[in-house]
């Protein structure tokens, strides 16, 4: 007679926290996908929405210029304060 070992299947506990890899697949149905497409179009058609995307690109720009002045010798490393 053969035996066979199965591993437990673990339940879903959604105080843990959890880890995947970036080559973990994920699989949405079309109602799914839907429903997520939707909301996230609605959340990003606000107002709110269009400021903070604004201030991200002004974010990105400002740490642009503080990246350049940091290679150029302009901008230094401030000490860590003990």
């Amino acid at each position: 007679m053969e035996q066979t070992t199965t591993t437990p299947v673990q339940a879903y506990d959604p105080n843990k926290k959890y880890t995947w890899t970036p080559e973990d697949q994920f699989t949405l149905n079309g109602g799914e996908f839907g429903l997520l497409l939707n909301t996230l179009r609605s959340i990003l058609n606000t107002q709110e929405a269009s400021r903070i995307l604004l201030a991200n690109e002004a974010n990105n720009i400002i740490e642009g210029k503080l990246a350049q002045a940091v290679e150029a010798g302009v901008v230094k490393e401030a000490p860590e304060q003990a």
